[in-house]
């Protein structure tokens, strides 16, 4: 038994030793130790995991039902006070919960939108670098073109007014039109990695199609996209504030940022109040998102990682 002992504590430390000499876990705690040391990143990370928070915790987080509406003439453009810190809108409803409520909506538009174009971006670019040929140029590459080529927000209204506005449409119409740079993005790395000496070298001993993508592709492919992610996410903020203000978004009553500024806007003589509260939101939101997007490119990408 006290034989046994020392062999199992020498598996085990073995087994630790190997997880850490791993090349992609090395590779992972270099990465990281690269993102920490750049303050704004780490400050835009503090940011969305609290928005995060209070999104996936609103009901208990918000003071009052973000939906509940007191008519009264003192409820109505009430100022912060300590009842309601960030005042009322114009049917009394407080600020500060229909804020929290729409943290909720934002990240769940950022992250199905940010889904569905990566689902559908990611597999065509890999599939137009891989192949090639009439199907990359003529077929492929052409609808992407197209896409790229028309103003996203225009767009967006286009295939909005086809199918009508609600929160859901709105997810899968940006998730769309943003898969056209995820396509774009990915085919460019799949192109460069397949004139790699290792990529000939994996056919010439007989890997298939599908071991090669998998293997020596989308390892090459992850790090790009989460950046591009990580950035394109600021942009479908701000798109999805931009429709709902104008009435093509998620409709009233849901609690959206960009629909509550516009209340706000309607009614700015009588009470800025109502503006503050989802503004201040709007722009915490897309900075923090820049500030990491610039983190994660600065720290995944191998030329400014051996300067620093």
């Amino acid at each position: 038994m006290s034989l046994a002992e020392p062999t199992t504590d020498a598996v085990q430390i073995a087994a630790r030793q190997s997880w850490r000499d791993s090349p992609r876990v090395e590779l992972a705690l270099r990465v990281l130790r690269i993102y920490v040391r750049n303050r704004p990143a780490v400050f835009g990370a503090f940011i969305l995991f609290g928005l995060g928070v209070v999104a996936a915790f609103a009901p208990f987080v918000a003071p009052y039902d973000p939906l509940k509406a007191d008519l009264c003439s003192e409820c109505v453009f009430q100022a912060p006070t300590l009842e309601h810190v960030a005042g009322t809108d114009l049917l009394g409803r407080d600020v500060l919960s229909r804020t929290i409520f729409g943290a909720r909506i934002a990240w769940q538009v950022v992250v199905v939108a940010i889904g569905v174009a990566i689902c559908i971006g990611v597999p065509t670019g890999l599939v137009a670098g891989y192949v090639g040929g009439k199907l990359d140029e003529l077929l492929i590459m052409r609808i992407v073109d197209a896409l790229m080529a028309m103003p996203a927000l225009i767009l967006i209204l286009a295939m909005t007014a086809a199918v009508g506005p609600n929160i859901i449409n709105t997810m899968l119409i940006i998730g769309i039109v943003w898969s056209a740079g995820y396509a774009r993005l990915t085919r460019g790395v799949v192109l460069s990695i397949m004139q790699e000496p290792y990529v000939d070298a994996a056919r010439s001993m007989g890997a298939g199609p599908q071991r090669i993508i998998l293997r020596h592709l989308m390892p090459n492919v992850v790090a790009p996209v989460v950046v591009l992610a990580s950035l394109s996410a600021a942009a479908i903020i701000l798109v999805e504030a931009g429709l709902s203000f104008i009435g093509a978004g998620v409709q009233q009553p849901t609690p959206a940022w960009g629909g509550m500024v516009f209340e706000g806007y309607s009614n700015l003589f009588r009470s800025a109040w109502p503006i503050a509260a989802p503004g201040i939101a709007v722009v915490l939101m897309v900075v923090s998102f820049n500030f990491v997007g610039d983190g994660l490119r600065d720290a995944m990408d191998p030329r400014l990682r051996n300067i620093r």
